[in-house]
């Protein structure tokens, strides 16, 4: 049997965390390596590692949530903008592998010391037929998910 994560084992309880919110899929819990004040962790209570293996319920409960969390988020530290980040498999940059998103406040200009996250976004192009393929590509595979 696999070795628990760092994120099953705060689920049990046997490594402390500072929680902010529970119900009976999701726990949302301070990081304790924080990108900016108010940066939290939103983990399903599933241990999957991938956001593509969680169930129905798991991913409608995060649905649910993440929102919320966000809400209360800019609340309390005093900013609506923030970061939503979920890193998705290791090549993706995940370094726990169990589903996790990040909820980064971002204060005051985009570089500045404790503004949050910082993201260098390289915008590509898509070009009109590698859009229709990839785009039916995936309808595809959703409808063939939706069947199974």
């Amino acid at each position: 049997m696999a070795e628990a994560t760092v994120f099953e084992r705060i689920i049990r309880g046997e490594i402390p965390c500072h929680r902010v919110y529970e119900d009976d899929r999701v726990l949302a819990f301070l990081d304790v390596a924080p990108q900016s004040r108010g940066h939290l962790l939103v983990v399903p209570k599933e241990a999957k590692a991938t956001i593509g293996e969680l169930s129905d319920e798991s991913a409608a409960a995060l649905g649910r949530a993440l929102p919320r969390l966000a809400r209360a988020l800019a609340r309390a530290v005093g900013t609506p903008h923030l970061n939503v980040l979920q890193n998705n498999g290791a090549p993706a940059g995940q370094t726990v592998h169990h589903v996790h998103f990040h909820l980064i406040p971002r204060f005051g200009p985009a570089g500045a010391a404790g503004s949050g996250l910082q993201v260098a976004w390289k915008p590509g192009a898509l070009g009109a037929r590698e859009g229709a393929e990839t785009a039916a590509a995936i309808a595809e595979e959703v409808a063939r998910d939706a069947d199974a």
